[in-house]
């Protein structure tokens, strides 16, 4: 082995501590790259060979009534693959041993038994069979919730009539990977399902024999969806279509695009922070080694080697670290990456898994992590082995002191020996003292973005479930009634009041810009569901205009006063022109509201809704299920305690694990940082402690030198920190916010005090460690140090 590979060797191991943490600082930023890049890229391909396989549809429609007949024109438009005509409707589901209502969605399968798109996946059992009524097939996790498999029964409101029915298997379908049912903002698999049965059954039971209400259709490759989504319109006006869409905004697919957007957010926001560290670190570390052996690297000159090869030697130092932290990154990269795409498989219901992080993040992630202990070792290599080796053998020129404004305020506020010695050691050696402040400044900004996560949700629970939906229950009906049916409302078991809303589909449009959406008709005194302002207090619906959520705002690019085009998708099928006439902060959904007699005075009709919000007394609840069930009119009954139940139960099982994640990652940084900084501190000052214990300053006061510099640089740096988490927290906000989910910014003093304080014992305690070490010193030995 060459000469400098021996020394290599012997370097590493006498700093292998120092390099060991500056490779954790390394591997969580290459962690969090293949992490979440290897999350998202993995989870993707799950979702396109699901729908691949399965022939997930690309647009897709609802309509009232129309003749099969029908589905052979639609075929005919131009760029059209495959088309499929089902039945689709709304029953509630009696299940035994369960006294609150439950609902489902029911989906009709072909006269052969197979569906042509959307297939669904039996994960066990079978399909109905073709011409057997009372067979029918359910969605898994459902049943799971519900302790239901093949050859159970159960009973189901089928439009008004009460059926038994057999369960002859469970599936999955790519149409339902996050199953939401109406007036839900969460999946409750226990109280909301998928039946599929046969056509004829379910035409039977909704008098649709020879008919459908829902399309899904194929294009051929290549094909501009916007053209084929404009004839499906137009056909299927005179029938009661409400406006077809594609993928983009079917609400399965919508979601899983949010989840995937939120992952490549985090690949972007949080591994700089990490590599740039672990760059300072290196510098720091390398810095200090190469000080030392200048008179070393002198000599190895003197004697014949080149400067190219002294370089290429710490060099070689320095890809080692950086090739153990790229190694360990990888490896817990990979593995938390499988881990974290298992839980997204189960959340949204795939049917299998296929994890493939890809080369491209590897190699990326490599990449930035060799480049980055590379470039911050470049500084400290080159200044010392471009001396001359007569220069290089010499020590090196002490450094000039002079009485400054430090020894005047000193002098005046009377301090002690030991914190003079510390601050002269900050103000005279800045960049090394920097080099602590942006590292600690960097794991609080860290634990600040991972405590923002609990800030963000407790204000989007609050504005849910207490500011804008006061309501104890909603009821969905299955067709639009006369809004005396708020009366009807008072006279169930325990409703103490009641407010209906009409809800319907609408094309928004501003130019070439144009949104799908729901248009919610509220009655103008409305008490139970509220709207929110920018700060989250109540406003009034306004008596003329349309509101809307500020990120449906935003994409059509639209203010308050700005007018905007109204396509109204349902009778009377009208286009209206409104002005805006206030823009609200919406968490979930992407709404747009409309004073309800404002509505039905522009389109001429009697008020109507299809949607009750109820206030009701939690006493005779049970009572208020029963006559629920019993009552054909109701589609749906949501119970708003078991929304905010299920809400909390999804987030608490994937934020408490990810913020512990990051939480320790922030505090990796902090040991990194100060762990370095001490030990380097410890090796260039061990002459001047030793000295002082000469000198009768007791153990402790020496220690103090060590371990207050390394504290009072944290909590310098602690101010800063809090600056940058909240920066980092804006980008969090703005990358995270999805169609479905806006992300307020909001920090609380909570979050910035807890950030604060786990640095704070995170630093004392690397320092401490390190204080062990300095009661090991040799007093004789140090005292012989060179200069």
């Amino acid at each position: 082995m060459r000469a400098l590979d021996l020394k290599l060797v012997r370097d590493l191991r006498h700093i292998w501590i120092q390099s060991l943490a500056i490779a954790l600082v390394l591997a969580c930023g290459v962690m969090v790259l293949i992490l979440s890049s290897g999350t998202q890229r993995s989870l993707s391909e799950t979702r396109e060979a699901y729908y691949e396989r399965n022939r997930f549809a690309d647009v897709f429609a609802s309509l009232t009534r129309a003749p099969r007949s029908l589905l052979d024109d639609i075929a005919r438009i131009d760029g059209v693959a495959r088309v499929e005509g089902r039945v689709v409707f709304t029953a509630m589901v009696n299940l035994e041993g369960m006294t609150e209502p439950a609902s489902a969605r029911v989906i009709s399968l072909p006269q052969t038994g197979r569906a042509v798109l959307n297939v669904p996946e039996v994960r066990q059992g079978r399909l109905p069979e073709p011409g057997h009524a009372g067979e029918v097939a359910i969605s898994e996790p459902f049943a799971q919730a519900n302790g239901l498999e093949p050859g159970d029964r159960f009973r189901a409101v089928l439009n008004g009539r009460l059926k038994e029915l057999v369960v002859t298997g469970l599936v999955l379908s790519p149409e339902y990977i996050y199953t939401i049912g109406a007036g839900a903002m969460m999946p409750d698999d226990r109280h909301f399902g998928l039946i599929w049965m046969g056509e004829s059954a379910a035409a039977a039971a909704t008098d649709l024999e020879g008919a459908f209400n829902d399309l899904s259709l194929t294009l051929s490759r290549g094909v501009d969806e916007r053209p084929v989504i404009a004839a499906i319109d137009r056909i299927l006006a005179p029938y009661g279509g409400t406006g077809a869409f594609g993928r983009d905004r079917q609400a399965s697919n919508v979601f899983i695009d949010g989840e995937l957007k939120q992952l490549g957010a985090m690949a972007t926001v949080l591994p700089p922070i990490f590599l740039i560290v672990s760059a300072f670190l290196v510098n720091m570390v390398l810095g200090r080694l190469v000080a030392l052996d200048r008179a070393q690297i002198g000599l190895f000159k003197a004697v014949g080697y080149p400067t190219r090869a002294i370089a290429v030697h710490y060099l070689k130092m320095t890809i080692g670290i950086g090739i153990a932290g790229v190694a360990i990154g990888w490896l817990s990269g990979w593995w938390l990456g499988h881990e974290l795409t298992k839980i997204y498989a189960d959340f949204f219901r795939f049917p299998w898994l296929i994890y493939r992080p890809g080369a491209g993040s590897l190699v990326i992630s490599g990449v930035l992590g060799i480049g980055c202990v590379v470039l911050g070792a470049l500084r400290a290599v080159l200044s010392t082995v471009r001396l001359a080796p007569t220069v290089a053998m010499q020590p090196p020129a002490p450094p000039v002191f002079q009485r400054g404004w430090l020894d005047g305020v000193s002098l005046a506020l009377r301090l002690r020996q030991t914190t003079m010695m510390i601050l002269r050691s900050i103000v005279r050696w800045p960049g090394r003292a920097a080099v602590t402040l942006f590292g600690v400044s960097g794991s609080v900004a860290v634990l600040v973005a991972s405590f923002f996560t609990f800030d963000a949700i407790d204000i989007i629970m609050l504005e849910i479930f207490e500011h804008a939906n006061r309501q104890d229950a909603t009821l969905t009906l299955t067709s639009a009634v006369n809004a005396r049916a708020e009366q009807d409302a008072l006279a169930l078991p325990g409703v103490l009041s009641a407010e209906g809303i009409f809800a319907v589909p609408v094309r928004l449009i501003n130019g070439t810009r144009s949104r799908l959406v729901s248009l919610q008709g509220r009655p103008p005194e409305a008490r139970l569901a509220v709207l929110l302002d920018e700060k989250g207090e109540t406003v009034a619906m306004p008596s003329s205009g349309i509101v809307l959520a500020e990120g449906l705002a935003d994409w059509l690019d639209v203010g308050a006063g700005d007018p905007l085009r109204v396509e109204v998708l349902s009778p009377p099928r009208e286009t209206w022109d409104i002005p805006v006439s206030a823009v609200i902060r919406q968490s979930l959904g992407q709404d747009a509201f409309i004073d309800r007699d404002a509505f039905f005075r522009l389109a001429r009709q009697a008020p109507q809704v299809n949607m009750i919000h109820l206030a009701i007394d939690r006493n005779a609840l049970t009572e208020l299920e029963a006559r629920v069930q019993e009552t054909p009119a109701i589609a749906g009954f949501t119970l708003w305690a078991n929304v905010q139940k299920e809400f909390e139960t999804t987030l608490n099982e994937s934020l408490v694990t990810m913020t512990i994640i990051f939480a320790a990652l922030g505090m990796l940084i902090t040991i990194g940082v100060v762990y370095n900084a001490a030990r380097i501190q410890l090796a260039e000052r061990a002459h001047e402690l030793a000295s002082l214990r000469v000198l009768g300053f007791r153990r402790g006061e020496v220690g103090y030198v060590l371990v207050a510099e390394q504290m009072l640089l944290t909590l310098i740096a602690i101010p800063a920190g809090w600056l940058g988490g909240y920066a980092l927290c804006a980008l969090m906000a703005q990358g995270f916010s999805t169609e479905v989910v806006s992300i307020p910014l909001v920090v609380t003093q909570r979050t910035f005090a807890a950030a604060a304080l786990i640095v704070i014992f995170t630093a004392l305690t690397s320092a401490l460690l390190v204080r062990r070490r300095l009661d090991r010193i040799d007093i004789v030995s140090a005292l012989k140090q060179k200069e």
